[in-house]
């Protein structure tokens, strides 16, 4: 890489460095809060980086500086840096440009380039044209998934592996029909390679201490026990089979209908796992189903006893774990019914924030939303996932409540890969894609930070 081309990418980084911080900010603004511990962290983080960015980007600077002055001539000779003179057919300097940033590679709303004819290409006759531009969108991905703070292999398979498009990354992150709220809420971490179980440690009995009885005799010694729980390294995997006219001849861009769609589901199919995971048959051991979480029975019919069960679930949470919860999840239909509900002078127990709210068990966000939370209810922010179940209890007609201190319930994923195969399908003239991603979830390290709310009460709907 050139000097040039290093400043430049310098100041590209700086500048992805302080877009993810903004990001942080304008979040935490956008959902009435302060920055969570891990977000502060994450900014501190991208702070540093920007400053260094910058302070490498300037030492450049200054060593390109210093050897235009040594050398003027070889701006003039340099390749590409010259203009042929059409009177004399002298070579004239011309002005050189920066490039501070490059253009996705891929991009949604543009058929210049097709990820989906690539990857085919690739698999069929291995293009070079096609196999540089999908190394570039690769490492155009790493850099973003690198800003924020997110690991990503770029090493491709031998049967027409790749990175798929960043805008394929925020669809799965942000266009999931329902979305994978339950899953972004959790701590979400880069899964480890090379490796089919993740096993944490985990303390079963601690140490002690004990008032000494007397000077110069013995002190309390017990001796820490410790034990691990494991979680498996799951693969959630899905495909389409093409016909090769509608990729090579559809005027719309078949990238964003078959690799949204496949995302979107993916999505949903982790956001499942992670809320109603069986632990068994190659399922993950979800929320709902976890063993030693905290229970509380709701039989009433209105607000004030679904007021009472929740803060009884927090109590649970404090009870056991010693740390405060934080987040509150319910099914759309129950959120919709807990808006309904007044108190016992006949004021909502949800009222919007912009309206000044007084003494009120909970309040709603300026809109409704899918993605982030909706308002906040007894201190938890309120978040509607549409996974939970609604065919629950002895009447399959139950949904299920959530409190949970989301710091302790975790959430591994590899990069989502797609692979476009032309082989058995040849004799029909079709392709098939596929797209598949590695993930472990492990709610059990403190199974006691979850309480779940169950019984006849959630089967109550306006």
């Amino acid at each position: 890489m050139k000097k040039r081309e290093m400043i430049a990418d310098q100041r590209a980084r700086k500048a992805d460095a302080i877009a993810a911080m903004d990001a942080l900010i304008s979040r935490s603004q956008r959902e009435n809060r302060s920055l969570t511990d891990a977000e502060r962290q994450r900014f501190d983080e991208l702070e540093a980086d920007a400053k260094a960015h910058g302070a490498r980007a300037e030492e450049l600077e200054e060593q390109q500086r210093m050897n235009d002055a040594d050398a003027p001539m070889a701006l003039r000779y340099a390749p590409g840096a010259a203009a042929r003179n059409n009177n004399s057919g002298a070579s004239m300097p011309t002005a050189s440009a920066r490039i501070t940033s490059e253009p996705a590679v891929y991009r949604k709303d543009s058929k210049e380039a097709s990820f989906f004819l690539d990857a085919y290409a690739v698999s069929k006759n291995n293009s070079p044209e096609a196999r540089e531009r999908l190394d570039r969108n690769a490492r155009q991905v790493a850099d973003v998934r690198r800003q924020e703070g997110r690991a990503l292999s770029t090493t491709n398979g031998n049967a027409g592996e790749f990175v798929p498009p960043m805008w394929m990354e925020k669809d799965f992150v942000r266009l999931a029909r329902p979305r994978r709220v339950t899953a972004d809420v959790v701590q979400n971490s880069a899964l480890p390679p090379g490796t089919d179980v993740l096993n944490i440690p985990k303390v079963s009995t601690g140490t002690a201490t004990a008032l000494q009885a007397t000077q110069n005799t013995g002190i309390q010694q017990t001796d820490m026990t410790t034990t691990s729980i494991s979680s498996n390294v799951l693969t959630v995997a899905g495909g389409q089979t093409v016909s090769l006219q509608l990729a090579e001849q559809s005027p719309l861009n078949i990238d964003t209908v078959i690799l949204g769609d496949l995302a979107a589901d993916l999505a949903v199919k982790i956001d499942t796992q992670v809320l109603s995971g069986s632990g068994s048959g190659g399922n993950a051991t979800g929320i709902l189903t976890l063993a030693g979480t905290g229970s509380v029975s709701f039989t009433g019919t209105d607000g004030k006893a679904f007021q009472q069960a929740i803060l009884k679930a927090i109590g649970q949470v404090f009870a056991s774990r010693f740390e405060a919860p934080d987040v509150l999840i319910l099914a759309p239909r129950r959120a919709v019914w807990l808006m309904a509900q007044q108190d016992s002078t006949g004021r909502p127990l949800l009222v919007p924030a912009d309206n000044g709210p007084t003494n009120s068990m909970g309040v709603l966000a300026p809109k409704l939303a899918t993605e982030g939370p909706i308002g906040r209810f007894c201190g938890l922010d309120v978040y509607v996932d549409s996974n939970i179940p609604t065919n629950l209890g002895a009447g399959t007609n139950e949904d299920r409540a959530i409190v949970m201190r989301s710091e302790d319930v975790f959430l591994w994923e590899s990069t989502p890969k797609f692979e476009v195969f032309p082989q058995t399908y040849a004799q029909q003239l079709s392709l098939f894609a596929r797209t598949y991603e590695y993930i472990s979830f492990q709610a059990g390290r403190y199974p006691g930070a979850i309480s779940i709310l169950s019984g006849t009460g959630m089967s109550t709907t306006l």
